[in-house]
């Protein structure tokens, strides 16, 4: 679980997106933003996650929310995941995890009563003053934009 909190100054980030343009924090000012964090691309449950938002993001934008995800994969796939699901936001490359390891989202994991180390996912939304407004921990990947609306109700 992340150690950042409600209220917390979002770290700041600078990443590529799928077509290897730079996203920054900066660019969501005056924007609420969610950012989530996810441990792979085209792997079941997130993918079940990248799609609940893309059925959304209409309604999420027209709420005021840009919709952003991270994971350790490369560019490449990034864009390969965006295409065979047509996901409308960006995606960031991680590859060397330092958007993760900036938002406390790398930890022990356990599949199958194998541990390892992973991405834990988990969302943050942060708002127009780049403070975080909520983090998510708990994610369900079938109703993450539905999560994201009721807890700013």
């Amino acid at each position: 679980m992340s150690k950042l909190k409600e209220g917390d100054k979002a770290p700041d980030f600078t990443a590529n997106d799928q077509n290897g343009n730079t996203v920054s924090l900066s660019d969501f000012k005056g924007k609420n933003l969610i950012l989530y964090f996810y441990p792979q691309d085209d792997t079941p449950t997130c993918t079940k996650e990248a799609c609940n938002f893309r059925d959304n993001y209409q309604s999420l934008l027209s709420k005021g929310f840009a919709v952003v995800g991270v994971s350790f994969d490369n560019e490449k796939s990034h864009k390969k995941f965006i295409k065979k699901y047509d996901l409308p936001f960006p995606l960031l490359a991680d590859p060397d995890k330092k958007l993760i390891e900036d938002y406390d989202v790398w930890g022990e994991k356990t599949l199958f009563g194998r541990n390892y180390m992973g991405t834990i996912r988990t969302t943050f939304i942060i708002g127009k003053d780049g403070k975080i407004l909520r983090v998510i921990d708990k994610v369900n990947s079938q109703n993450a934009s539905q999560q994201v609306l009721d807890l700013l109700k």
